[in-house]
């Protein structure tokens, strides 16, 4: 059984069809505003731009930061490289914070330690689609005029849920937000990115940057007589068979939530019990959290338990496997990291496990496998 396999809902075909026959292929046509519109009505996104995947969102991010060499970003360890890369790459000295003890997700508690005079921004990951305390990061960014950047990658139709119990979508909290329509993502388009900017002092230039670092943009709505190079840009625009693509994935939007949703919960409930038995730590949705059926994880009490569980696994045709190892201590970075042991990071990096996710899934026989694995084990 594979780890993952890419949803189709069946309208792709018709739909990239549609964008054939208009010719116009190279984006920013009829399905790229029909998913602009769809985020930022559904989601009270103030602004919408799709991109070409969701680390040149974060590239925009940084362009828009006004990252330049020296400043400081705070991030968590425990991410994907493209998390730290698009600030790298704008000469940015990036202070990793650690995970949280009960979730992957970084230590809201630790972030003020690390903000110095140079810091400019948080960068905030949503691990596995479950919010971060966004009351205490935003509280933060106001104390120290910090910008705030959700890389949602894994977060789309997410919620945080304040003090008060009202739900915001993830992505709507921060100045920016990012996210991955990557294959192994809820929706995809096979690769493609969405940038959200949720504070309108950044929309005329996000546009500039969008189109290359050119006003082509406004030319296209009348607003100036030609269009020329005016900032710094890049090619961040999808292809209109890109957006056409996604646009298919969103008209069932609903119907692949509620399905991912009820893996997870399946993988819970049938696993918890074996998992409690076994040292064996389960996902945590705080109670500011909702649950976007992103992925199901396994905490494993050691490296060792996780690599005999892999192995078990894989012998009985199921894929599963680890995730991030900790950017700080990365073969690029380690020599850049200061002193600081970022102890749970490190441990997320040696003992979690994804188990298969995705739509047709049969999690039940995952769930029975698993149930098996002591008594497999013993038998070696």
């Amino acid at each position: 059984m594979r780890f993952n396999k890419p949803h189709i809902t069946g309208n792709e075909l018709q739909y990239i069809s549609k964008v054939l026959e208009t010719y116009q292929l190279a984006g920013n046509g009829i399905f790229t505003k029909k998913c602009h519109d769809y985020f930022e009505s559904k989601y009270n996104f103030r602004k919408c731009l799709m991109t070409t995947s969701c680390t040149d969102a974060l590239e925009m991010a940084a362009l828009l930061c006004e990252i330049e060499p020296g400043d400081e970003v705070i991030m968590p360890s425990f991410t994907f490289v493209s998390t730290a890369n698009a600030f790298v790459l704008r000469g940015a000295r990036i202070v990793f914070v650690d995970s949280r003890s009960d979730h992957p997700g970084m230590d809201e508690d630790k972030i003020e330690s690390l903000i110095s005079p140079k810091t400019k921004a948080i960068i905030v990951v949503h691990y596995a689609g479950v919010a971060c305390d966004m009351e205490k990061i935003s509280k933060l960014a106001n104390q120290y005029n910090l910008l705030v950047v959700e890389d949602a990658a894994q977060a789309i139709d997410s919620y945080f849920v304040n003090r008060k119990g009202q739900k915001r979508a993830l992505g709507s909290l921060g100045h920016f937000a990012t996210f991955s329509f990557h294959q192994t993502k809820n929706l995809t388009s096979g690769e493609g990115g969405l940038l959200v900017l949720n504070d309108e002092r950044f929309f005329e230039r996000a546009e500039i940057i969008w189109e290359k670092g050119t006003n082509r943009s406004a030319f296209f709505k009348g607003e100036v007589d030609k269009y020329g190079w005016v900032d710094m840009g890049s090619s961040f625009l999808p292809s209109e068979i890109t957006s056409a693509f996604l646009w298919a994935q969103l008209e069932q939007l609903n119907n692949i939530q509620n399905r991912r949703v009820s893996i997870w919960k399946a993988y819970y409930d049938g696993l918890k019990d074996w998992a409690g038995c076994n040292n064996i730590r389960l996902p945590v949705i705080p109670s500011y959290a909702t649950n976007n059926g992103h992925m199901f994880y396994l905490v494993c009490p050691s490296f060792h338990a996780r690599k005999c569980l892999i192995e078990f696994l894989n012998d009985n045709g199921v894929k599963a496997v680890f995730h991030y190892q900790s950017l700080h201590s990365s073969e690029f970075f380690k020599e850049k990291h200061d002193d600081r042991v970022l102890e749970n990071s490190d441990k997320y990096s040696d003992c979690l496990l994804r188990l298969p996710f995705y739509y047709d899934v049969d999690e039940s026989s995952i769930i029975d496998l698993l149930l098996n694995f002591n008594e497999e084990l013993q038998n070696k």
